[in-house]
């Protein structure tokens, strides 16, 4: 089976507070922007929601207005907050990172640890760091952050690895490495924000 990253570049407190921020004109900016997006998705979970899962556009005004929520239908939630992080944030590489196979997080984390980049793991956007009061989904999708502080101290790491020390990690890895030097780059240049990403 195969996963994949989305990445975005945004300042986690602005996302997280659109959470039940129950502000009306956001909702309709992001129904008109991923009308299309959020029918694909619907066809996609047709079976879900004919469950009783809410539709994606009834889960993005759920998630803006703080509830109601169906804990049994929570991936759908979480999907909306993901909206929410694109809407607001920037889209980053995610080419080392989709698809990809279980367990090429942990080598990738195993990578950064080699090179001594201990700030960030990769296998954090598999957790179900989600913000309250989204009820965590039990399987996908999974959620990480990275602060603007973990990313600081990451690139710090970075900086101080040698040609050497990156050329010895295996050539796929330290492909992924070098992308994710690049996230951190972009955070170092636009304050306040920090890495989300959201695996599924």
């Amino acid at each position: 089976m195969s996963y994949g990253l989305n990445l975005f570049l945004v300042d986690p407190a602005l996302v997280r507070g659109i959470v039940g921020g129950r502000d009306e004109k956001q909702r309709r900016m992001m129904g008109g922007r991923f009308k299309r997006a959020m029918a694909r998705d619907d066809d996609w979970f047709a079976d879900r929601i004919a469950e009783g899962a809410p539709t994606a556009y009834e889960a993005l005004r759920a998630v803006i207005d703080g509830g109601p929520f169906d804990p049994a239908h929570a991936f759908q939630y979480a999907y909306a907050y993901q909206r929410i992080c694109e809407f607001h944030g920037r889209r980053l590489d995610n080419s080392s990172f989709s698809p990809f196979r279980y367990g090429w997080l942990g080598r990738v984390d195993e990578g950064l640890t080699a090179l001594g980049v201990t700030a960030v793991e990769v296998t954090s956007f598999t957790y179900a760091d989600f913000p309250a009061p989204l009820p965590r989904p039990e399987e996908l999708p999974g959620h990480g952050t990275w602060s603007a502080a973990d990313c600081a101290r990451a690139l710090e790491q970075w900086e101080a690895t040698t040609p050497d020390q990156r050329a010895a990690l295996d050539p796929e890895v330290r492909e992924a490495v070098e992308s994710i030097a690049d996230w951190l780059r972009h955070t170092a240049a636009k304050p306040d924000t920090g890495v989300l990403g959201f695996f599924s």
